[in-house]
């Protein structure tokens, strides 16, 4: 098999943008397509090429990346006349970083086998820090030996390259991660309202709880409180990192997978209720770390201004 060269990337997002920065900074040459011309123009600032439409992006390219907010955006650049599946050269290596249903993976995956195409999907865990600084986990479905032609141009973007299966494993995968780390947000919010209610020093409890059994990402490295962490939205009045009401559609994408598969998932249903009623109380477009305002309002806190 060929190496890959030349790349697309469509979705230029808190991290797509990032993510464009680390492929240049390895050498690949990027050509970038966004509705956002702002977007565009700044990736074209990281080294990118921009594009006037995504046929031009994609045309007679290696390897195309999306990275979309939801299913129907994925199967809307996939399919039609003007679609990757029908604009891009045969035998072209198509990589979907979105998060979406690993069901609609699958039928894209084998519509790009029929059209002469490979797919794989290959979404990524670190959040927008993870993009930044290119230490990204990316869980990939699809063939073997397709994975292994990708992986170096995945390592350019990421520290851990896993292969967890077939075409939509990945998305599975990543569906489960999305669900474990909205529970672990809001139960880490919740200690967090705990203690302060009860006159704790957040920093101080954040430092006892990461280090002992409680610890997790969002103490590690996601602090949902402001001012315990730089360069986190937490500290940037929750902006550019992962929205919330992105986290509410990977929840509920994995509340409907376990509901298909019938297993049980209290924990991760009454989180995706809770990130629900955060969305509906003006979070939605807001880091999903900020679901901290509810906890807090709640607790009565008048030392912090959430808004």
């Amino acid at each position: 098999m060929t190496a890959l060269s030349t790349i697309a990337f469509l979705g230029l997002g808190n991290m797509g943008l990032p993510m464009v920065r680390n492929l240049v900074k390895a050498g690949f040459a990027v050509r970038t397509y966004d509705l956002s011309a702002e977007a565009i123009a700044t990736a074209e600032r990281d080294g990118a090429r921009g594009a006037p439409s995504m046929q031009a992006a994609v045309a007679d390219v290696d390897c195309v990346f999306t990275m979309l907010p939801t299913g129907v955006d994925v199967e809307g650049v996939y399919r039609g006349p003007a679609g990757l599946l029908a604009t891009t050269r045969p035998g072209a290596l198509l990589v979907d970083s979105s998060t979406i249903s690993s069901a609609i993976s699958r039928t894209l995956a084998a519509e790009a086998l029929a059209a002469g195409r490979v797919m794989l999907d290959a979404p990524v865990s670190g959040g927008t820090p993870g993009a930044h600084a290119g230490t990204l986990t990316f869980m990939v479905g699809g063939d073997p030996a397709e994975v292994e032609r990708i992986r170096p141009v995945l390592e350019a973007m990421g520290k851990r390259i896993v292969h967890v299966g077939p075409n939509g494993a990945g998305h599975t995968a990543k569906l489960c991660n999305n669900m474990l780390s909205g529970a672990c947000m809001i139960a880490t919010t919740e200690a967090l309202a705990l203690g302060e209610a009860n006159g704790l020093d957040p920093q101080v409890l954040s430092e006892v709880l990461r280090t002992s059994s409680g610890g997790n990402y969002a103490l590690e490295k996601y602090s949902p409180y402001p001012g315990i962490m730089p360069n986190v939205p937490s500290s940037n009045g929750y902006k550019g990192g992962f929205r919330s009401d992105f986290q509410l559609k990977d929840m509920r994408l994995a509340k409907q997978l376990a509901a298909q598969m019938r297993v049980r998932t209290t924990i991760g249903d009454i989180a995706c209720d809770l990130f629900e009623l955060h969305c509906r109380s003006g979070y939605a477009k807001a880091d999903y770390s900020s679901i901290i305002a509810q906890l807090m309002t709640v607790a009565g806190d008048p030392g912090v201004d959430w808004s």
